[in-house]
């Protein structure tokens, strides 16, 4: 089944991190690091070592940037719990780091974290060309930045007090920002390793990272907060545009499904040897955290 497979190479990630940051100081900040990253599907981190398969791409490698990745993930979710931003209390069915610890050890985590991620990706052993790993750092940090997932974050944010709810264009670009960035820079570093061209799997991850995000909005409002490991129906209270409240249930699902075709197709390339990929693709849409 996808979901073993998917377990099997989280727990790859989990043993790589566990292992870099064993020497970290026995400190609160370094603790709550270790929390902040335990846990969760790994599915950025899994598509970074399937797409790096394709690309004769060694695990040990590959496993290095999906660390990274996964490190890097979980410093915006240390920072988006935060008071001053989204507000939670739970994340993974667990209390978030800023109510286990206090803000301050949450933000200093999160800084931790996020600096963590470069630092791996500048390992050798991840590549022995430094163009390589330069390229993989850059163009994380772009995917992160002022013009990927931090702008994503500010314009979700600007959309609390907006006097109009966005419209389907304007969340569709917000959500490429705040989901799709990682999600894409996710699916495109396994050819960047394997210094091949990213545009099939640039596409495939522009039509799953949106899918991901209206699955979200689906389990917002079909799903199961125990299940879930989190607050639900947030934005609904709040009054906040998402594409279910945008395109109805049945027309979120509908399009999620069209999306998961797109990606799909855009793996016509690699044929048989990408089938997890689109595997992840269905799984996407069908998972219930």
């Amino acid at each position: 089944m996808f979901e073993d497979v998917l377990a099997a190479r989280a727990a790859e990630i989990q043993a790589f991190m566990d292992d870099a940051m064993a020497g970290l100081a026995d400190q609160p900040v370094c603790h709550a690091m270790r929390y902040a990253v335990s846990g969760g599907k790994r599915l950025r981190g899994f598509l970074v070592i399937e797409g790096a398969a394709l690309h004769g791409v060694s695990p040990g490698q590959s496993v290095i940037a999906a660390g990274a990745i996964e490190a890097l993930h979980a410093f915006s979710l240390v920072h988006d719990d935060l008071p001053c931003m989204d507000d939670d209390d739970l994340r993974r069915g667990q209390p978030t780091v800023h109510v286990k610890w206090d803000d301050a050890t949450a933000v200093l985590a999160g800084d931790a974290l996020h600096t963590l991620a470069f630092e791996w990706l500048a390992r050798p052993d991840l590549h022995p060309d430094p163009a390589v790993r330069i390229d993989l750092v850059a163009s994380l940090a772009a995917a992160t930045g002022a013009a990927g997932m931090v702008l994503g974050q500010a314009q979700d944010i600007a959309a609390e007090t907006a006097p109009a709810p966005l419209t389907l264009d304007e969340i569709t670009a917000l959500q490429a920002n705040k989901t799709g960035a990682l999600i894409r820079w996710s699916a495109e570093a396994g050819a960047r390793l394997g210094q091949a061209d990213t545009g099939p799997l640039g596409r495939y991850a522009t039509a799953i990272g949106l899918a991901f995000q209206i699955a979200d909005d689906i389990l917002d409002v079909e799903g199961d907060a125990a299940t879930a490991g989190k607050r639900l129906q947030k934005d609904a209270e709040a009054g906040k545009a998402t594409f279910v409240s945008l395109l109805g249930l049945d027309g979120a699902k509908a399009r999620a499904r069209d999306l998961v075709a797109e990606a799909e197709a855009a793996l016509d390339p690699y044929g048989a040897a990408a089938e997890r990929l689109r595997e992840a693709a269905r799984f996407v849409i069908s998972r219930q955290m």
